[in-house]
Protein backbone atom coordinates (compact mmCIF):
# COMPACT_ATOMS: atom_id res chain seq x y z
CA UNK A 1 0.00 0.00 0.00
CA UNK A 2 2.07 3.02 -1.10
CA UNK A 3 -0.18 5.87 -0.12
CA UNK A 4 1.74 9.35 0.98
CA UNK A 5 0.69 11.38 3.98
CA UNK A 6 -1.03 14.71 3.48
CA UNK A 7 -0.13 15.62 7.27
CA UNK A 8 2.52 15.35 9.35
CA UNK A 9 2.15 13.01 12.12
CA UNK A 10 1.26 14.96 15.75
CA UNK A 11 4.45 15.18 17.62
CA UNK A 12 4.85 13.05 20.32
CA UNK A 13 7.22 11.94 23.02
CA UNK A 14 5.52 8.28 23.44
CA UNK A 15 4.67 5.61 21.12
CA UNK A 16 0.99 5.21 19.79
CA UNK A 17 0.85 2.52 22.63
CA UNK A 18 2.09 4.03 25.60
CA UNK A 19 -0.47 6.72 24.71
CA UNK A 20 -3.40 4.78 24.40
CA UNK A 21 -2.78 2.81 27.68
CA UNK A 22 -2.24 5.95 29.45
CA UNK A 23 -5.12 7.98 27.79
CA UNK A 24 -7.12 5.32 28.73
CA UNK A 25 -6.57 4.83 32.44
CA UNK A 26 -6.51 8.47 33.22
CA UNK A 27 -2.86 9.11 33.24
CA UNK A 28 -1.39 11.77 31.88
CA UNK A 29 0.25 11.53 28.44
CA UNK A 30 2.02 13.81 26.34
CA UNK A 31 -0.40 14.81 23.51
CA UNK A 32 -4.14 13.11 23.02
CA UNK A 33 -4.18 9.52 20.60
CA UNK A 34 -5.78 10.59 17.34
CA UNK A 35 -7.63 8.39 15.56
CA UNK A 36 -10.66 9.18 13.24
CA UNK A 37 -13.41 6.15 12.95
CA UNK A 38 -14.19 6.52 9.22
CA UNK A 39 -16.07 7.86 5.83
CA UNK A 40 -19.48 7.14 4.29
CA UNK A 41 -18.23 5.04 1.33
CA UNK A 42 -19.35 8.31 -0.77
CA UNK A 43 -16.53 10.26 0.42
CA UNK A 44 -14.19 8.81 -1.46
CA UNK A 45 -15.85 9.66 -4.51
CA UNK A 46 -17.44 12.94 -3.76
CA UNK A 47 -14.15 14.08 -1.98
CA UNK A 48 -11.70 15.69 -3.95
CA UNK A 49 -8.94 15.54 -1.34
CA UNK A 50 -9.13 11.49 -1.69
CA UNK A 51 -10.24 11.17 -5.56
CA UNK A 52 -7.00 12.87 -6.53
CA UNK A 53 -4.72 11.26 -4.26
CA UNK A 54 -6.23 7.97 -4.70
CA UNK A 55 -7.86 7.44 -1.44
CA UNK A 56 -10.28 4.08 -1.94
CA UNK A 57 -11.06 3.14 1.83
CA UNK A 58 -10.81 3.75 5.79
CA UNK A 59 -7.86 2.30 6.22
CA UNK A 60 -6.33 3.97 3.44
CA UNK A 61 -7.65 7.12 5.05
CA UNK A 62 -5.85 6.67 8.00
CA UNK A 63 -2.22 6.19 6.67
CA UNK A 64 -3.12 9.57 4.79
CA UNK A 65 -4.17 11.22 7.49
CA UNK A 66 -1.40 10.05 9.50
CA UNK A 67 -3.77 8.87 12.45
CA UNK A 68 -2.14 6.91 15.24
CA UNK A 69 -2.57 3.10 14.53
CA UNK A 70 -4.83 0.98 16.68
CA UNK A 71 -5.42 -2.53 15.46
CA UNK A 72 -7.32 -5.84 16.93
CA UNK A 73 -7.51 -9.36 16.12
CA UNK A 74 -10.10 -12.01 16.45
CA UNK A 75 -11.62 -15.14 14.92
CA UNK A 76 -14.35 -16.79 13.22
CA UNK A 77 -16.94 -15.82 16.15
CA UNK A 78 -20.12 -16.19 13.66
CA UNK A 79 -21.67 -17.25 10.76
CA UNK A 80 -19.76 -19.74 8.71
CA UNK A 81 -20.24 -20.24 5.85
CA UNK A 82 -21.73 -17.55 5.30
CA UNK A 83 -24.77 -17.29 3.07
CA UNK A 84 -24.18 -17.01 -0.68
CA UNK A 85 -25.03 -13.17 -1.50
CA UNK A 86 -26.94 -12.90 -4.35
CA UNK A 87 -29.15 -10.57 -6.43
CA UNK A 88 -33.31 -12.74 -6.21
CA UNK A 89 -34.65 -10.27 -8.26
CA UNK A 90 -35.00 -6.95 -9.92
CA UNK A 91 -37.79 -4.43 -8.60
CA UNK A 92 -37.90 -1.41 -10.58
CA UNK A 93 -34.79 0.65 -9.14
CA UNK A 94 -34.50 -2.09 -6.68
CA UNK A 95 -32.43 -4.92 -6.45
CA UNK A 96 -33.46 -7.87 -4.04
CA UNK A 97 -30.73 -9.49 -2.80
CA UNK A 98 -29.71 -12.36 -0.36
CA UNK A 99 -26.74 -11.00 1.80
CA UNK A 100 -23.79 -13.06 3.74
CA UNK A 101 -26.63 -13.12 6.65
CA UNK A 102 -29.16 -14.59 4.78
CA UNK A 103 -31.32 -11.51 4.70
CA UNK A 104 -33.78 -10.39 2.00
CA UNK A 105 -32.99 -6.84 1.33
CA UNK A 106 -33.98 -4.26 -1.24
CA UNK A 107 -30.74 -1.86 -2.03
CA UNK A 108 -30.43 0.44 -4.86
CA UNK A 109 -30.15 -0.61 -8.46
CA UNK A 110 -27.26 1.46 -8.83
CA UNK A 111 -25.21 0.37 -6.31
CA UNK A 112 -24.80 3.48 -4.10
CA UNK A 113 -24.48 3.55 -0.50
CA UNK A 114 -27.90 3.45 1.80
CA UNK A 115 -29.29 1.78 4.85
CA UNK A 116 -30.41 -1.53 2.98
CA UNK A 117 -34.75 -2.06 3.43
CA UNK A 118 -35.01 -5.73 5.33
CA UNK A 119 -37.61 -7.71 3.82
CA UNK A 120 -37.14 -11.26 5.28
CA UNK A 121 -34.94 -13.15 7.23
CA UNK A 122 -34.04 -16.90 6.88
CA UNK A 123 -34.35 -17.27 10.34
CA UNK A 124 -38.17 -17.45 11.85
CA UNK A 125 -38.92 -19.77 13.99
CA UNK A 126 -36.96 -22.35 16.19
CA UNK A 127 -37.07 -24.63 13.31
CA UNK A 128 -35.32 -22.25 11.13
CA UNK A 129 -32.85 -21.32 14.13
CA UNK A 130 -31.78 -25.41 14.98
CA UNK A 131 -31.41 -25.40 10.98
CA UNK A 132 -29.29 -22.35 10.71
CA UNK A 133 -26.98 -23.65 13.70
CA UNK A 134 -26.53 -27.11 12.36
CA UNK A 135 -25.24 -25.94 8.79
CA UNK A 136 -23.47 -22.52 9.61
CA UNK A 137 -22.68 -22.26 13.53
CA UNK A 138 -20.62 -25.48 14.47
CA UNK A 139 -17.74 -25.10 16.80
CA UNK A 140 -14.22 -25.94 16.14
CA UNK A 141 -14.45 -26.42 12.43
CA UNK A 142 -11.55 -25.59 10.46
CA UNK A 143 -12.81 -22.48 9.67
CA UNK A 144 -12.76 -21.41 13.35
CA UNK A 145 -8.96 -22.84 13.81
CA UNK A 146 -6.92 -18.67 14.08
CA UNK A 147 -3.14 -18.80 12.49
CA UNK A 148 -2.05 -17.83 15.47
CA UNK A 149 1.58 -17.82 13.55
CA UNK A 150 0.46 -15.50 10.95
CA UNK A 151 -1.18 -12.79 13.50
CA UNK A 152 2.45 -13.02 14.65
CA UNK A 153 3.77 -12.43 11.26
CA UNK A 154 1.40 -9.27 11.14
CA UNK A 155 1.57 -7.84 14.48
CA UNK A 156 5.37 -8.76 15.72
CA UNK A 157 6.80 -9.28 19.40
CA UNK A 158 4.61 -8.60 22.10
CA UNK A 159 7.48 -6.12 23.80
CA UNK A 160 8.19 -3.99 20.74
CA UNK A 161 4.61 -3.04 19.34
CA UNK A 162 4.36 0.17 19.32
CA UNK A 163 0.85 0.18 19.22
CA UNK A 164 -2.67 -0.76 20.94
CA UNK A 165 -3.44 -4.57 19.86
CA UNK A 166 -7.13 -5.60 21.35
CA UNK A 167 -8.98 -8.84 20.85
CA UNK A 168 -12.03 -8.79 19.82
CA UNK A 169 -14.87 -10.40 21.71
CA UNK A 170 -17.41 -10.13 18.91
CA UNK A 171 -21.33 -9.45 19.31
CA UNK A 172 -23.70 -11.51 22.22
CA UNK A 173 -27.16 -9.75 20.39
CA UNK A 174 -25.78 -7.21 17.89
CA UNK A 175 -25.10 -9.91 15.50
CA UNK A 176 -28.38 -11.58 16.07
CA UNK A 177 -30.55 -8.98 15.35
CA UNK A 178 -28.40 -8.55 12.12
CA UNK A 179 -29.56 -12.11 10.89
CA UNK A 180 -33.21 -11.93 12.63
CA UNK A 181 -33.66 -7.92 11.87
CA UNK A 182 -34.45 -4.95 13.59
CA UNK A 183 -38.66 -6.35 13.76
CA UNK A 184 -37.31 -9.64 13.95
CA UNK A 185 -35.22 -10.00 17.22
CA UNK A 186 -37.60 -7.12 19.03
CA UNK A 187 -40.74 -9.74 18.10
CA UNK A 188 -38.31 -13.04 19.26
CA UNK A 189 -37.46 -12.03 22.13
CA UNK A 190 -41.15 -12.45 23.46
CA UNK A 191 -42.64 -15.20 20.86
CA UNK A 192 -39.74 -17.52 21.32
CA UNK A 193 -37.21 -16.40 24.26
CA UNK A 194 -35.66 -20.00 24.22
CA UNK A 195 -34.36 -19.51 20.65
CA UNK A 196 -32.90 -16.15 21.18
CA UNK A 197 -31.28 -17.02 24.62
CA UNK A 198 -29.88 -20.16 22.49
CA UNK A 199 -28.56 -17.79 19.79
CA UNK A 200 -27.08 -15.34 22.72
CA UNK A 201 -25.01 -18.10 24.34
CA UNK A 202 -23.87 -19.81 20.72
CA UNK A 203 -22.12 -16.35 19.98
CA UNK A 204 -20.91 -16.48 23.49
CA UNK A 205 -19.92 -20.10 23.06
CA UNK A 206 -17.85 -18.97 20.05
CA UNK A 207 -15.93 -16.01 21.33
CA UNK A 208 -14.91 -17.90 24.53
CA UNK A 209 -13.41 -20.31 21.49
CA UNK A 210 -11.58 -17.82 19.74
CA UNK A 211 -10.44 -16.41 23.33
CA UNK A 212 -8.87 -19.56 24.54
CA UNK A 213 -7.08 -19.67 20.98
CA UNK A 214 -5.49 -15.90 21.17
CA UNK A 215 -5.31 -14.97 24.87
CA UNK A 216 -1.99 -17.10 25.56
CA UNK A 217 -0.30 -15.46 22.44
CA UNK A 218 -0.67 -12.09 22.74
CA UNK A 219 -0.50 -9.08 25.46
CA UNK A 220 -3.38 -7.32 24.44
CA UNK A 221 -3.78 -3.86 25.47
CA UNK A 222 -7.81 -3.80 25.55
CA UNK A 223 -10.55 -5.31 24.12
CA UNK A 224 -13.58 -4.54 21.38
CA UNK A 225 -16.90 -5.48 20.96
CA UNK A 226 -20.03 -4.97 18.77
CA UNK A 227 -23.67 -4.51 20.30
CA UNK A 228 -25.72 -2.41 17.23
CA UNK A 229 -28.48 -2.71 19.38
CA UNK A 230 -30.07 0.76 20.35
CA UNK A 231 -31.54 3.33 18.48
CA UNK A 232 -32.72 7.10 19.84
CA UNK A 233 -35.62 5.53 21.74
CA UNK A 234 -33.24 3.00 23.57
CA UNK A 235 -32.35 -0.44 22.71
CA UNK A 236 -34.40 -2.67 20.99
CA UNK A 237 -34.93 -5.90 23.28
CA UNK A 238 -36.40 -5.26 26.68
CA UNK A 239 -33.57 -3.69 29.86
CA UNK A 240 -34.88 -7.20 31.82
CA UNK A 241 -33.70 -9.41 29.11
CA UNK A 242 -30.60 -7.67 28.42
CA UNK A 243 -30.25 -7.54 32.32
CA UNK A 244 -30.98 -11.76 32.45
CA UNK A 245 -29.75 -13.07 29.26
CA UNK A 246 -27.32 -10.92 27.92
CA UNK A 247 -25.33 -9.56 30.57
CA UNK A 248 -24.11 -12.95 32.43
CA UNK A 249 -22.81 -13.82 29.34
CA UNK A 250 -20.47 -10.75 29.30
CA UNK A 251 -19.57 -12.13 32.90
CA UNK A 252 -18.21 -14.86 31.43
CA UNK A 253 -15.80 -13.04 28.69
CA UNK A 254 -14.80 -10.45 31.07
CA UNK A 255 -13.19 -13.38 33.83
CA UNK A 256 -11.57 -14.55 30.73
CA UNK A 257 -10.08 -11.06 29.87
CA UNK A 258 -9.11 -10.81 33.71
CA UNK A 259 -7.24 -13.40 33.62
CA UNK A 260 -4.91 -11.80 31.22
CA UNK A 261 -4.85 -8.61 32.92
CA UNK A 262 -6.78 -6.68 29.70
CA UNK A 263 -9.45 -4.25 32.15
CA UNK A 264 -10.52 -2.03 29.10
CA UNK A 265 -13.22 -3.32 26.85
CA UNK A 266 -15.14 -1.31 24.36
CA UNK A 267 -17.99 -2.03 22.51
CA UNK A 268 -19.89 -0.39 19.45
CA UNK A 269 -23.20 0.41 19.68
CA UNK A 270 -25.57 3.67 18.65
CA UNK A 271 -27.85 5.02 20.06
CA UNK A 272 -29.29 5.49 23.58
CA UNK A 273 -27.31 3.21 25.70
CA UNK A 274 -28.27 4.63 28.67
CA UNK A 275 -31.11 2.08 29.60
CA UNK A 276 -28.64 -0.68 29.51
CA UNK A 277 -25.37 1.02 30.34
CA UNK A 278 -25.87 -0.01 34.47
CA UNK A 279 -25.55 -3.53 32.74
CA UNK A 280 -22.82 -3.24 30.69
CA UNK A 281 -21.22 -1.82 32.92
CA UNK A 282 -21.70 -4.41 35.76
CA UNK A 283 -20.80 -7.19 32.70
CA UNK A 284 -17.78 -5.81 32.35
CA UNK A 285 -17.92 -3.73 29.25
CA UNK A 286 -16.34 0.10 30.26
CA UNK A 287 -16.14 1.67 27.40
CA UNK A 288 -17.94 3.23 24.81
CA UNK A 289 -16.98 3.76 21.17
CA UNK A 290 -18.26 5.71 18.77
CA UNK A 291 -21.00 7.10 20.78
CA UNK A 292 -23.40 8.78 18.73
CA UNK A 293 -24.43 11.76 19.91
CA UNK A 294 -27.44 12.62 18.76
CA UNK A 295 -29.00 9.31 19.48
CA UNK A 296 -28.04 9.72 23.20
CA UNK A 297 -26.06 12.61 25.03
CA UNK A 298 -23.46 14.88 25.18
CA UNK A 299 -20.48 12.24 25.89
CA UNK A 300 -19.90 14.48 28.87
CA UNK A 301 -23.19 13.75 30.61
CA UNK A 302 -21.93 10.31 30.88
CA UNK A 303 -18.39 10.51 32.04
CA UNK A 304 -19.37 12.80 34.71
CA UNK A 305 -22.50 10.00 35.92
CA UNK A 306 -19.85 8.20 35.71
CA UNK A 307 -17.10 9.13 36.25
CA UNK A 308 -13.74 6.74 37.12
CA UNK A 309 -16.09 3.71 35.64
CA UNK A 310 -17.04 4.53 31.85
CA UNK A 311 -14.65 5.82 29.37
CA UNK A 312 -15.67 6.93 25.75
CA UNK A 313 -14.04 6.78 22.36
CA UNK A 314 -15.83 9.06 19.79
CA UNK A 315 -18.38 11.36 20.68
CA UNK A 316 -17.83 14.32 18.09
CA UNK A 317 -21.16 15.46 16.75
CA UNK A 318 -20.94 14.47 12.93
CA UNK A 319 -23.97 17.71 12.54
CA UNK A 320 -21.72 20.01 14.10
CA UNK A 321 -18.95 19.16 11.66
CA UNK A 322 -21.25 19.95 8.54
CA UNK A 323 -22.28 23.04 9.96
CA UNK A 324 -19.25 24.76 9.42
CA UNK A 325 -16.07 26.12 11.17
CA UNK A 326 -17.62 27.89 14.50
CA UNK A 327 -19.69 25.14 15.16
CA UNK A 328 -16.88 22.70 15.19
CA UNK A 329 -14.71 25.08 16.87
CA UNK A 330 -17.68 25.13 20.16
CA UNK A 331 -18.37 21.46 20.37
CA UNK A 332 -14.33 20.83 20.58
CA UNK A 333 -14.72 23.41 23.26
CA UNK A 334 -17.14 21.27 25.00
CA UNK A 335 -15.37 18.01 25.34
CA UNK A 336 -11.97 19.79 26.20
CA UNK A 337 -11.82 19.43 29.66
CA UNK A 338 -12.88 15.39 29.34
CA UNK A 339 -9.62 15.14 26.84
CA UNK A 340 -7.76 16.48 29.80
CA UNK A 341 -9.12 14.39 32.25
CA UNK A 342 -8.47 11.04 30.70
CA UNK A 343 -10.57 8.33 29.91
CA UNK A 344 -11.75 10.14 26.50
CA UNK A 345 -10.52 10.14 23.07
CA UNK A 346 -12.77 12.49 20.62
CA UNK A 347 -13.77 11.18 17.20
CA UNK A 348 -16.51 11.87 14.72
CA UNK A 349 -19.48 9.72 16.24
CA UNK A 350 -20.24 7.59 13.43
CA UNK A 351 -18.72 7.08 9.71
CA UNK A 352 -18.11 11.11 8.50
CA UNK A 353 -20.92 11.85 6.24
CA UNK A 354 -20.05 13.51 2.66
CA UNK A 355 -22.41 16.57 3.31
CA UNK A 356 -19.08 17.84 5.46
CA UNK A 357 -16.60 20.19 3.71
CA UNK A 358 -13.25 18.84 3.44
CA UNK A 359 -12.10 22.39 4.32
CA UNK A 360 -13.90 22.09 7.56
CA UNK A 361 -12.86 18.79 8.18
CA UNK A 362 -9.18 19.79 7.72
CA UNK A 363 -10.13 22.57 10.38
CA UNK A 364 -11.62 20.17 12.25
CA UNK A 365 -8.55 17.94 11.92
CA UNK A 366 -5.81 21.30 11.67
CA UNK A 367 -8.08 22.49 15.48
CA UNK A 368 -8.09 18.83 17.13
CA UNK A 369 -4.41 19.20 16.94
CA UNK A 370 -4.28 22.48 18.01
CA UNK A 371 -6.13 21.85 21.14
CA UNK A 372 -5.25 18.30 22.17
CA UNK A 373 -1.26 18.08 20.60
CA UNK A 374 1.72 18.94 22.26
CA UNK A 375 1.12 22.45 23.00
Amino acid sequence: MNITPIREKWKGTMTDRERFNRQMHYKSVDRCFNMEFGYWDENFSLWDIFVDNGIKNNREADIFFNFDKIEVAGGNVFISPPFEQRIVERRGDKNLIQNSDGLLAEVPADGHDTIPHYVGSSIVTPDDWKRVKEERFQRGTPERKIDIERLKAIHGDDDKRDYPLGINCGSMIGRIRDILTFEGLAYATYDYPEMVEDMVETCCLLVEDAMDQLLPHFKFDYASGWEDICFKNGPIVSVPFFRDIVMPRYKRIRKKLDQYGIDLWYTDCDGDVRPILPYLLEGGINCLFPFEVNGCAHPGELLDKYDGQLRIMGGIDKIQLGYGRDAIKEYLESVEKYVVRGGYIPFCDHRCPPNVKTEDYLYYLDLKEKMFGIK
